[in-house]
């Protein structure tokens, strides 16, 4: 598969949220400003790219040579949350600005499951690492876009006057349908 098409395909094909429902709880919970879902879309960038490498280098370095792939899951959720440990240790000593400008949001990608989803998917998919990291960017940026298009609408649906029964959550599910199906028009270009 070629990079441009693996670009094309994650992004607005098979949208990692909005396609495979993936990371719902952060694309619903940081969503209300485009800036911080911004801030989410880039934090979730940085490490998505670096876990994808990590995972894949854990696991055809150990989980496959030693035929523990059985514990790919367990291995990986701990990878990630270690991983995403250091980044914030790291980040606060060495980069403060950056630290601050990622603020809430890096604790926060412990718990998103896109990160662990793209992992895993790297590894069901037979990827090499250069495609790994390929596919891992560009769901990351299809993750930021959805987010980012998302929190651009709730912002406009602040100034609607909408019945009190569809007000907060109720909207906020309609618009993401609303969204999700828009992106399916995108569904002929991969085949």
């Amino acid at each position: 598969m070629s990079y441009l098409m693996i670009f094309i395909t994650a992004i607005f094909v098979n949208n990692i949220v909005l396609s495979q429902f993936l990371g719902i709880c952060p694309f619903l919970g940081v969503s209300k400003k485009i800036s911080t879902a911004a801030g989410m879309g880039g934090a979730v960038m940085f490490v998505m790219v670096l876990s994808t490498i990590v995972t894949y280098l854990v696991y055809h370095g150990i989980l496959l040579p030693y035929n523990l792939t059985f514990m790919i899951t367990v291995v990986f959720i701990l990878v990630i949350a270690a991983l995403v440990q250091m980044v914030e240790i790291i980040l606060k000593k060495m980069s403060p600005t950056l630290y601050q400008a990622l603020g809430i949001f890096l604790p926060l990608i412990t718990t998103n499951c896109t990160v662990l989803g793209v992992s895993l998917l790297v590894v069901q998919k037979d990827f090499d690492l250069a495609h790994g990291v390929c596919f891992a960017l560009a769901n990351s940026l299809g993750f930021t876009l959805a987010i980012v298009l998302f929190a651009g609408l709730r912002e406009r649906l602040a100034f609607v006057a909408l019945p009190k029964a569809v007000q907060g959550a109720p909207i906020a599910l309609i618009t993401a349908g609303l969204l999700s199906m828009a992106f399916m028009g995108f569904s002929g270009i991969g085949n």
